[in-house]
């Protein structure tokens, strides 16, 4: 495990996987094994959203993909590439055509190996500032290589009614919920903030969008995201794509509040 302290902000990552944030020792981060999801943090990448009723294929400019739910970068490990007490920066490295064990399989999923036709660097970096942690992902690779990505962060609640609070408007628990596996979508944002026992707020740079998801009351998913899967047929996930043209930088800011 890593650690990252600053003045009374603690950073626990587990082999890259944001695993906790404390702060003054709130705890902001869900915590593995606690009710709701398996995991704290995770990305998507290269495409977000469910591909079975595509057959597990994603079109692309070199034919097709063989994917699963959300990617397969989450299929294999970070290397941690360096550290200091304010820190740290990990990497994952793909050569075109690898196959990937896919851990869904055969459990929830059909398709025991997943294969992307491009070569590709994700780099995810964590910064500690006095008042906030940031996440930089920087994305290299092939020129033109299709991509989305989302960040999936998982954040601890502990208040019984705590609201999402966007430019326009509240949304409720209640309406995370309702909406179920598909995520609720809150386009055209770069920042949202969670009003909890203690409020924290998520800002972006390059996403665009988030989606927050939920099936339990002691958590919550709040995800930038490049692109919304559920607006397309899983058959057109492709006219989400964007297009690599150098190296690619994306960053989220949590920033709790007071």
């Amino acid at each position: 495990m890593t650690q990252l302290r600053l003045g009374n902000q603690i950073v626990q990552i587990t082999d890259g996987e944001l695993t906790g944030y404390k702060v003054g020792g709130h705890e902001f981060v869900h915590q593995k094994g606690s009710p709701g999801w398996g995991s704290a943090d995770t990305e998507m990448f290269p495409i977000i959203g469910p591909v079975n009723e595509a057959g597990f294929q994603v079109q692309v400019p070199k034919g097709s993909a063989i994917q699963d739910q959300h990617g397969h970068l989450r299929q294999f490990p970070y290397d941690l590439l360096a550290v200091s007490e304010t820190a740290a920066i990990f990497k994952k490295e793909y050569r075109a055509g690898t196959p990937i064990k896919n851990s869904k399989y055969p459990g929830k999923s059909t398709q025991e190996w997943l294969v992307w036709p491009y070569s590709f660097g994700f780099e995810k970096r964590f910064q500690l500032h006095e008042d906030a942690l940031e996440i930089t992902f920087t994305i290299s690779g092939e020129r033109d290589m299709p991509f989305m990505l989302g960040y999936h962060p998982a954040f601890k609640l502990h208040a019984k009614d705590p609201t999402i609070v966007t430019k326009e408007k509240t949304i409720t628990l209640d309406e995370v919920l309702a909406v179920g596996s598909r995520a609720l979508l809150v386009a055209d944002h770069d920042e949202l903030t969670l009003e909890d026992k203690k409020g924290v707020t998520i800002k972006t740079e390059g996403f665009g969008h988030f989606m927050c998801w939920t099936e339990v009351r002691n958590m919550v998913c709040i995800e930038p995201i490049t692109f919304y899967p559920y607006a397309v047929e899983q058959l057109h996930l492709h006219e989400g794509f964007q297009y690599l043209k150098g190296n690619q930088v994306l960053k989220v800011w949590i920033k709790p509040k007071g």
